[in-house]
């Protein structure tokens, strides 16, 4: 009976290894493709899971926040990067929100890479970061995104039927918090 065992577990050892090697070698969202399968959890706070367009509880996906643009930052607490943009981040969220053609239509979150929820709540504390934050603390959504360094800015395009496209995938931090905007806005034909 012991040997049947060991044969299961050797013909499931190459699927378990395919796998583990995919999410390996994931590569970041590509301009023009879809943001890889993943949840995240319905905010309990009640004014972010408004700002998101979300309600009830349980889990959501990225397409079904209810925007055109969803710009999401890969974010980590201990990022030095991350920490010198949390300001231009502040004003980048003010400028589409004291802009009634942008405010609604342009949503932004965060997403914690190795973050706990208390890394989370830390950040968003010490830098009065005005959007919702998820945690991802055994990096699973980072692994899926292609483990890419941080910051990292993807944003969608959101289209009918929660259908969606990546119009932006790229690594560091921007210079200005307008051109960063305009860009956006460009990109996503929302003017």
């Amino acid at each position: 009976m012991k040997a049947k065992g060991s044969r299961s577990w050797l013909f499931l050892l190459p699927f378990l290894c395919l796998g583990a090697l995919q999410s390996a070698f994931a590569e970041p969202p590509a301009k023009g493709g879809l943001l890889p399968a993943f949840s995240l959890e319905i905010p309990k706070d009640p004014a972010a899971k408004a700002y998101l367009g979300l309600r009830g509880e349980g889990l959501f996906k990225i397409p079904q926040i209810q925007a055109d643009v969803v710009i999401i930052e890969i974010f980590s607490l201990y990022c030095p990067y991350c920490q010198s943009i949390a300001p231009g981040m502040k004003e980048f969220y003010s400028l589409i929100e004291k802009d009634p053609n942008l405010k609604g239509r342009i949503k932004i979150i965060g997403i914690g890479a190795g973050n706990t929820p208390f890394e989370v709540e830390t950040f968003k504390k010490t830098f009065e970061t005005p959007f919702p934050l998820f945690p991802d603390k055994d990096f699973t959504i980072h692994k899926a995104l292609g483990s890419v360094r941080t910051p990292y800015f993807i944003v969608i395009r959101i289209k009918d039927a929660g259908r969606h496209e990546v119009i932006l995938s790229e690594l560091g931090a921007f210079k200005q918090a307008s051109s960063f905007l305009e860009a956006i806005v460009s990109l996503s034909a929302l003017r």
